[in-house]
């Protein structure tokens, strides 16, 4: 059988490239017939991502079938997988997230968690001497999940050995990444053909805090201003939201990628006394400025409070 290789819904860049990575490595080194897959629509940087290396949109599925062969990447959390992932066969996970727990599998697994910025990087490595083998479209992909991962080296989660392996990668190809890097933060950048639920839900992880269930959202940008033009409509739909997905709140983040800050949207005192409890943050107004927020899962994730 094919081995489906997919990453979370909502798919970013990273989990758009690197099922298409692993799936390379599968069958062109292995000699394994595996299919990358997506969960959802990609967004729109990894919507970039395939157009510049001239990949074809992996096939979206909605769900797993009893037995099916897969590899799991860049996530370990089953609420982020299809609802049979357990009944599937589960032969690999790669990420780089803490373990959540309650992922079933059929006999022992290759498991690979690393404490690095990217799922891509975590997969050069593991590739070894192999990753020699790579063309220039995986390098492209790989160096691409990298860049968008750590912010371009902006995100706390970065550590040396990400920032190397984007380097390399880069060299090999003769890619400037500032360069290459502006230009995929300015795909990221244009949300303009998207309903206020879509943008929410674009970049969005559900996460319980003392019993309360809130959809963290983040919305990365170089543009903000773009999105924040928007803010009474987002703070309208957030609520309706919130009742769709079976959630108590949304928490809306827009990251400013070149200020290295983030805006939290606050349309209501639930969402303010977050602010104050889990950021220190004073609040007038419908939004709040976070001077070095950036990463939801260093910074927003551990700290929030209810």
């Amino acid at each position: 059988m094919t081995t489906l290789v997919f990453g979370h819904k909502s798919p970013d860049t990273d989990s758009t490239g690197s099922p298409i990575l692993w799936a390379w490595y599968l069958n062109e080194v292995k000699g394994e017939k595996a299919e990358a897959v997506l969960l959802g629509e990609p967004n729109t940087e990894a919507a970039f991502l395939l157009q510049r290396w001239d990949l074809p949109k992996p096939r979206i599925i909605d769900d797993v079938e009893a037995e099916t062969p897969v590899v799991i990447v860049d996530t370990n959390n089953p609420a982020e997988l299809p609802a049979s992932i357990n009944s599937a066969d589960i032969r690999a996970i790669i990420d780089h997230h803490k373990l959540v727990g309650g992922l079933e599998t059929k006999g022992p697994i290759d498991i690979t968690v690393r404490p690095l910025a990217c799922t891509a990087t975590i997969m050069v490595d593991l590739m070894g001497d192999d990753a020699a083998k790579m063309p220039d479209w995986a390098k492209g992909t790989a160096l691409t999940c990298i860049l968008s991962d750590t912010l371009e080296f902006r995100s706390p989660t970065t550590t040396p050995h990400d920032r190397y392996v984007a380097e390399k990668l880069a060299a090999d190809l003769g890619l400037d990444i500032a360069a290459y890097a502006a230009d995929m933060f300015a795909a990221k950048s244009d949300v303009s053909s998207f309903s206020d639920a879509e943008l929410i839900r674009m970049d969005s992880k559900e996460y319980e805090v003392d019993g309360t269930k809130f959809r963290v959202s983040v919305l990365e940008t170089t543009a903000p201003g773009v999105v924040l033009d928007r803010k009474a409509s987002l703070a309208g739909s957030m609520a309706e939201v919130a009742k769709e997905d079976g959630v108590d709140q949304v928490l809306l983040f827009v990251v400013d990628i070149l200020n290295e800050e983030a805006t939290l949207l606050v349309p209501n005192d639930l969402v303010k006394g977050v602010a104050e409890k889990s950021f220190g943050a004073s609040v007038e107004g419908d939004a709040v400025v976070l001077p070095g927020i950036m990463s939801r899962k260093k910074q927003i994730i551990p700290n929030l409070k209810v």
